[in-house]
């Protein structure tokens, strides 16, 4: 069972904003990276979420294990605490037709439109967040809460569970007053966006009435060019307002995963080498089709970021005939997007493409020959449906939701992980239970039990695995690229060397341009 340790006088920072997308996972996980290496003993917090990308972690006073936002799990290896449920203790994940899966401290407990949700779950999901937040902060220094959107929605101020009632709630704990105050809130602005002053006086201007004067200061985000250009409108507002600008963060992006719905990539994005600048002579596309409910994308994170790598989302009708390979990514709807799929002719052309598939999670649901039991997983009334066919293996779907980090043995004689033998890890979420249909490798097994494509299965030129984060793994990886770079008979370019540390490190340094001291004294924190 996991349990927290015990530590004793807490503080709260929360990083609010003053928009959606404008910085605020970032300047979390930045500020959790750098406060641990200041020797404060940090840890993320999210009270509620909306995400379709999510990671397995320990269930807080279980022995098994829960779903929690990807921006949570990076804080907490940002703050070198091991990631829980606790983290972020209710979860909404997209699933479509205006429906929302709701997760409470790790746990599906249904499927809610918006107004079910208020009306049947928030008073629980409050509850939760509250007792999640009074444990965190029983057993560290230094709580840093994430906010969601924008700080100032006045039509829901009255339900704003990660915003609003986060600070209320992390307030309660503390008896200090003003300067040691319990809880403090840093405002989070995009410069980019245009505006940015008018939104941070717009914000401090509808900002709840009883929270107005936890706001510590602002952090300007996402600046080009020269910050001198700023001073005038910085010294403007700081007399206005009376709330101090507390940095100027240039624009930049340390390669954290990213979350939000807005940052879904729409179809005809390209990730990776051509944003690098580098050469179509030296390049390998990989194509991903951009599936109606994909989910997981971060996936495809580490693939983006090898030199050399191009990542090119795109519509299910698009050509991918002049693709080195082919990844089917997550889904939080496999029937649908399988239907999806069909109506634009996609399958006929994976049947046709020469090169490498690799299809994960639901992508691997959609390679094989049928899908039973589909009502449960689709918004149809079909009980069976053909798959795209790649793989002889059947999916039959049930309520039951697999959940669970884990270490596998790979073991792979051919298709793109050919040649690699190792242990790989990642995490499963899941529903549905997967057999084979016919002849067909199995290469992923349990470290202690025999391989089943009940993890995996492979043959010839095709893959598919339950295995999230399967290319965070140096060894798959790198036997995909490999192979991919071979076949297309090019050089694979020199990753550079280029030391600039793990992406923790690189949001660290993005956020030492700002007052930490402040912070820290505002919170009552040494650092």
């Amino acid at each position: 069972m996991y349990e927290q340790s015990v530590a004793t006088d807490v503080s709260t920072l929360l990083v609010a904003g003053t928009a959606s997308h404008v910085g605020k996972s970032t300047v979390a996980a930045g500020l959790c990276r750098l406060l641990a290496d200041r020797g404060v003993d940090v840890a993320p917090f999210k009270a509620q979420n909306m995400s379709t990308n999510a990671r397995a972690v320990p269930r807080v006073g279980s022995d098994g294990f829960g779903e929690i936002g990807v921006s949570q799990y990076v804080q907490a290896r940002a703050a070198r605490v091991a990631p829980t449920t606790d983290h972020n203790p209710v979860l909404l994940k997209p699933q479509g037709a205006g429906e929302s899966q709701l997760v409470i401290d790790g746990r599906v407990v249904a499927s809610v439109a918006a107004g079910g949700y208020y009306d049947d779950h928030w008073h629980r999901a409050r509850k939760a967040a509250a007792a999640a937040h009074a444990r965190l902060a029983d057993a560290h220094d230094l709580v840093v809460a994430e906010g969601a959107g924008s700080i100032a929605e006045i039509n829901l101020h009255h339900r704003d569970l990660a915003n609003v009632e986060t600070a209320r709630f992390a307030g309660e704990r503390g008896s200090r007053e003003c300067e040691d105050r319990a809880v403090a809130i840093v405002l989070v602005a995009d410069v980019e966006r245009g505006g940015v002053f008018a939104s941070i006086v717009g914000t401090l201007e509808l900002v709840p009435d009883d929270l107005r004067d936890l706001v510590c200061g602002v952090v300007i985000t996402k600046f080009r060019g020269d910050q001198s250009l700023l001073d005038s409108g910085i010294r403007e507002i700081e007399t206005r307002t009376g709330v101090p600008i507390l940095g100027v963060l240039p624009y930049d992006d340390p390669g954290l995963p990213e979350e939000d719905s807005v940052a879904v990539p729409p179809s005809g994005t390209v990730r990776g080498a051509v944003e690098g600048g580098t050469g179509d002579d030296a390049t390998v596309t990989v194509v991903v089709p951009r599936l109606p409910h994909i989910a997981n994308y971060t996936d495809l994170g580490p693939l983006e970021a090898e030199p050399g790598v191009r990542v090119a989302y795109r519509a299910l009708d698009a050509r991918i005939d002049d693709a080195d390979a082919v990844v089917l990514p997550g889904t939080k709807n496999t029937v649908d997007d399988l239907l999806a799929l069909r109506d634009a002719g996609f399958g006929e052309r994976l049947r046709s493409f020469s090169g490498p598939v690799v299809g994960l999670c639901g992508g691997y649901q959609l390679l094989g020959e049928r899908l039973t039991n589909a009502g449960l997983e689709g918004t149809g009334d079909d009980d069976s449906i053909e798959g795209l066919g790649l793989l002889p293996i059947e999916t039959r779907f049930s309520p039951e939701k697999r959940v669970v980090a884990t270490t596998l043995r790979l073991d792979s004689e051919t298709g793109p992980l050919r040649g690699v033998h190792a242990e790989v890890s990642g995490y499963e979420i899941h529903q549905g239970r997967t057999r084979a249909t016919g002849p067909v490798e199995t290469p992923f097994a349990p470290l202690d039990g025999e391989s089943t494509a009940a993890l995996g299965a492979a043959r010839r030129r095709i893959v598919g695995t339950y295995l999230h984060g399967l290319f965070e793994n140096r060894a798959a990886r790198e036997s995909f690229l490999a192979s991919l770079f071979e076949a297309r008979g090019a050089s694979r370019p020199d990753s550079g060397g280029s030391g600039t540390g793990t992406p923790y490190d690189r949001a660290a340094a993005l956020v030492a341009g700002m007052d930490v001291d402040a912070l820290l004294a505002a919170v009552g924190v040494d650092g």
